[in-house]
């Protein structure tokens, strides 16, 4: 196998292991009832947080084997495996919105990063560095506060989603700022990059969890799935001196396939709002009582209507001497449903 075909199965295989993590993260999110943001003592969590493992290092290697620009939009793949596998695992099944959006946004994320080129990538400085990790605290801080400031579950969770989108695409960018700067001679002398990086993919990985929590899985993991490298694509245009091929007119066409990718976004999301839990239709809902629509007193043939009554506490008592007419009066009065 050549090294180019080695990458894109790995590539692939990496596809395949995040989208079974995000199904095991959302099983796990509907189903507990414990923390939303660290379920510790969910055995389906860890497997999940193994899957991703996973889906990182099969990333890694494929970047090893092949281009960027080849394994990054492969990647975008995710959300495209992961509606069918959750359909056969676990029956999830998607409607034509939710997969109309998912093949929209992998495809303008697919655009987007193909058109994205890192052949001359610089390095960061140590400024550069901590000014990085301090805005992107800050962006998480606020999307996590807007979070919890939003009513609707569904655009909570895509809020959600997005801040672990931040966390992941910086910790992307640290990763591969690290790596550039490491050597073997000096095994530990990028630590600080090293924690920093830890911090920001444990902060995406649980802001991700609590994400899938009351809107599914198709919106939450698109979201990540395209903040993710939209986000480690600008900071590499920015800082790392990046630029998209064909000059002008690959701009305009990165900015196209950008739209493309938020429209995408918008209708996982509209779809996952318009799945509201089923009321009553006015012609279903039972009708309050109404004067005119008094129960009748039961008639002749209902001779079992009054045991509610006496089911209720009601004690006749011993009746002294033969009184016919009070036997006659009380059982008229339970037949009526009178008090």
């Amino acid at each position: 196998m050549s090294p180019l075909m080695l990458s894109v199965a790995l590539a692939l295989a990496s596809a395949v292991a995040y989208a079974a993590a995000a199904i095991v993260q959302e099983r796990v999110a509907a189903s507990a009832a414990g923390p939303r943001y660290a379920p510790l003592r969910s055995p389906g969590w860890w497997v999940s947080v193994v899957l991703n493992g996973v889906g990182a290092t099969l990333h890694v290697a494929a970047l090893a084997y092949g281009p960027l620009s080849l394994v990054q939009p492969l990647g975008a793949l995710t959300i495209v495996f992961a509606l069918p596998m959750a359909a056969l695992f676990v029956g999830r099944r998607a409607g034509r919105r939710a997969w109309r959006g998912a093949l929209m946004a992998t495809a303008g994320l697919a655009g987007l990063l193909s058109l994205t080129s890192g052949a001359e990538a610089g390095s960061l400085a140590d400024g550069e560095r901590w000014l990085l990790a301090g805005a992107t605290f800050g962006a998480v801080v606020v999307l996590f506060t807007a979070a919890h400031l939003v009513g609707r579950s569904v655009l909570r969770s895509v809020v959600l989603a997005a801040a672990a989108g931040v966390s992941f695409g910086i910790a992307s960018v640290l990763t591969k700022a690290v790596a550039e700067e490491w050597t073997p001679r000096a095994p530990l002398a990028e630590w600080t990059g090293l924690l920093v990086l830890s911090v920001f993919a444990v902060a995406g990985l649980l802001l991700s969890q609590a994400s899938y929590r009351g809107a599914g899985l198709a919106a939450p993991l698109a979201t990540v799935t395209v903040v993710n490298p939209v986000v480690a694509a600008a900071v590499g245009l920015t800082l790392f001196g990046e630029s998209f091929r064909y000059g002008t007119a690959g701009t305009v066409a990165a900015l196209i396939c950008g739209t493309v990718a938020a429209a995408g976004l918008v209708q996982l999301t509209l779809d996952r709002m318009a799945v509201a839990p089923e009321s009553p239709s006015p012609s279903s809902a039972p009708e309050s009582p109404s004067p005119s629509s008094a129960p009748e007193a039961p008639s002749a043939s209902d001779g079992d209507a009054p045991r509610p009554e006496v089911r209720q506490g009601v004690d006749v008592g011993a009746v002294p001497g033969s009184r016919p007419d009070l036997e006659v009066e009380v059982r008229s009065r339970a037949v009526a449903g009178r008090p």
